[in-house]
């Protein structure tokens, strides 16, 4: 049996897991969130239906294996854009499974400015739907129409609010209810997708479970509707989360190291 890698993380719990580019590109207000030109945009097209949705089928139902649990739960909102909050515990599978589990939605992702700063493999991931943080007023304008545009295109806007990567962690890392201002600010919809591990005769399997819709009261000021949507996500990635069984590794507070 292999032996079980050992994670020490901090009191904070935003320890950085997975190697992460050395030189970072700052997302100021010349940065285009949205691709304007017909070249662009059909190479964009062929990036993500084409290229990378064909390869995520491949990887996570063929060769991973991977089970999605009440996926029927988005068809309603087929039309409509939305917002879905996820546990980050994979580099690929993160990146390359919610194209399979959003389908037929093209699905953007909130990322750190690391995410589109990879030699090689920034304008890629830009491509294929990626929106960076801004850095500055006016990239924070473009980034909030940015959102906004796809929303109302009736796309979805992933978010892992927990920000870093700890590889098959099994539980849900603290996080507040800053990320929740999107939904908040543009009355959308949320769901939640908990991916978790889970034990079988030989190794384990992975588990992904979709919950919502959640909507925030009509009533409420924004400040209300954000933390009403962070209160329901946090439920139901924890309640899912508990689903685990299987620990591929440990982690331990640095203090017991």
């Amino acid at each position: 049996m292999r032996k079980q890698e050992i994670f020490y993380y901090s009191e904070s719990q935003n320890d950085e897991f997975v190697a992460s580019p050395k030189s970072v590109k700052p997302i100021k207000g010349d940065y285009k969130y949205i691709e304007q030109s017909r070249g662009g945009r059909i190479l964009a097209f062929v990036a993500y239906r084409l290229i990378a949705t064909p390869l995520a089928f491949i990887y996570s139902r063929i060769l991973k294996g991977q089970r999605y649990i009440n996926r029927r739960a988005l068809k309603p909102l087929a039309k409509t854009g939305y917002f879905v909050y996820a546990n980050h515990t994979q580099v690929l599978s993160d990146a390359l499974t919610p194209s399979i589990i959003l389908w037929p939605k093209k699905n953007y992702a909130i990322v750190n400015a690391s995410n589109v700063s990879l030699p090689g493999l920034g304008n890629a991931t830009k491509l294929l739907g990626a929106l960076p943080l801004p850095e500055d007023m006016q990239s924070s304008k473009n980034f909030l129409k940015a959102i906004e545009t796809r929303i109302g295109q009736g796309h979805s806007i992933l978010i892992y609010p927990e920000a870093h990567v700890w590889p098959f962690y099994t539980k849900i890392r603290p996080f507040d209810d800053r990320s929740f201002i999107y939904p908040a600010i543009f009355n959308a919809p949320v769901f939640t997708m908990t991916t978790t591990y889970q034990k079988k005769k030989r190794g384990f399997k992975t588990v992904i479970y979709i919950d919502g819709p959640f909507e925030a009261p009509a009533d409420g000021g924004r400040k209300v509707r954000q933390a009403f949507l962070h209160q329901r996500a946090l439920e139901a990635l924890n309640g899912r989360a508990e689903l685990s069984n299987y620990e591929k590794h440990i982690y331990l507070p640095k203090e017991k190291r």
